[in-house]
């Protein structure tokens, strides 16, 4: 799980990095949506105890042993949370830049100057 754990770091990076250098503001949202894939698998890796099974007590594992026998399943939950959330978050992202496109008839951050200082 390092590997995924090296990814997530890697994801999340790149799309830091997309956010702060891009002009485009379609670029900046799927560099948003690469940040949130990232986090969402470095949570995922965080969670991940090997030689353990999914949280689902049945004939597999025994109860007075499940504690040391299955995943914890928070991470797991948090996780199809925040991508449900991170999903809604671009959706609006995108639809403030189909607005602002309409508007301005473009798509680079320069072209916004009201709320600057």
């Amino acid at each position: 799980m390092i590997v995924a754990l090296i990814l997530g770091f890697a994801l999340l990076l790149i799309g830091i990095y997309g956010m702060l250098s891009q002009k485009n503001l379609i670029k900046i949202v799927i560099g948003f949506s690469i940040a949130d894939t990232g986090t969402h698998i470095i949570i995922v890796s965080i969670g991940y105890l090997r030689n353990r099974t999914a949280p689902i007590l049945n004939s597999a594992v025994d109860i007075s042993k499940a504690v040391q026998q299955v995943v914890d399943p928070i991470p797991s939950a948090l996780v199809l949370t925040a991508i449900v959330i991170g999903l809604a978050v671009t959706a609006l992202m995108l639809s403030f830049v189909v607005e602002l496109y309409k508007k301005r008839q473009s798509l680079s951050i320069d072209d916004y100057q009201e709320l600057k200082w």
